[in-house]
């Protein structure tokens, strides 16, 4: 009987702890929509302060796009960077990603962008699996894939609140500062040779696993958008969206394989 009653109390006293926060933020989010109401956005001066940001400097602008490789197309767009820019300088928002559940094979965030001017939010899901070919990932690279769940459910959930016209705006910006200045053939020469040499120094990726990757037969026929492609798939590598051996189509051999190869070691080209 007094354990039945016990577990009645603290019942209560949870939902009595549920209530005070419930109330406590949406105090706090009525005063932040009070506030937005007070103070509206300047739309025309949100878009500029957001274009001299991504413009800085090139390694700023190639922060602001993503390209992951899927069944021999590039899927590209701005990135979770590009939405973080735009979200703080749009402004009045308030925006938020979490890892809402753990399974046995998948991961799940969840984010929220809040417009508190125009009293609009939306709420994205997305979902990742935790699995690799030898089972259930490390708790450690479990953090690492809901980090990364978290950056594409917020980036989504941005690009939701935020007017297209005023995304592409900025994109568009960071776009050309990424192919920078390339009106003459050798300037673009130099900035292809430039893009792929990146790729071979720092992950051993030939110019030939480069070009299957967007597409093209050779280096002659890259063209100013494929150089924001290839950018963007170094930038979804450096962000976890992808890896390098997903990117590229790379399988390592089984052990048996290399046994009767006389391989000690992966070559990779």
């Amino acid at each position: 009987m007094n354990t039945q009653n016990n577990q009645s109390e603290d019942a209560i006293t949870v939902s009595d702890a549920q209530i005070v926060v419930y109330e406590q933020d949406k105090a706090q989010i009525d005063i932040q929509i009070s506030t937005a109401k007070a103070y509206p956005r300047n739309v025309k001066r949100s878009v500029e302060n957001s274009v001299a940001i991504v413009t800085l400097s090139k390694a700023t602008a190639q922060t602001c796009t993503y390209a992951v490789p899927r069944a021999g197309k590039s899927i590209s767009g701005p990135s979770v960077h590009l939405a973080r820019i735009l979200a703080q300088n749009w402004g009045n928002m308030r925006i938020e990603a979490r890892v809402k559940t753990v399974e046995e094979k998948t991961i799940t965030s969840e984010a929220i962008a809040f417009d508190l001017e125009n009293n609009l939010a939306i709420k994205v899901e997305v979902k990742r699996s935790i699995m690799t070919k030898t089972g259930r990932m490390s708790d450690d690279m479990i953090t690492v894939t809901g980090n990364a769940a978290n950056a594409i459910a917020l980036r989504n959930a941005i690009y939701g609140i935020i007017p297209k016209g005023v995304v592409d705006t900025v994109y568009d910006a960071a776009k050309s500062t990424i192919i920078g200045n390339v009106d003459d053939e050798n300037a673009l020469i130099a900035r292809r040779k430039a893009v792929f040499d990146e790729f071979k120094n720092e992950y051993n990726v030939s110019e030939k696993e480069v070009l299957a990757a967007i597409g093209k037969p050779s280096i002659s026929t890259v063209t100013k958008d494929d150089i924001v492609v290839i950018v963007g798939i170094w930038q979804a590598i450096k962000d976890g969206d992808t890896t390098v051996d997903d990117a590229f189509k790379r399988t390592i051999p089984k052990k048996d394989e290399m046994k009767q190869n006389g391989a000690t070691k992966i070559d990779l080209p």
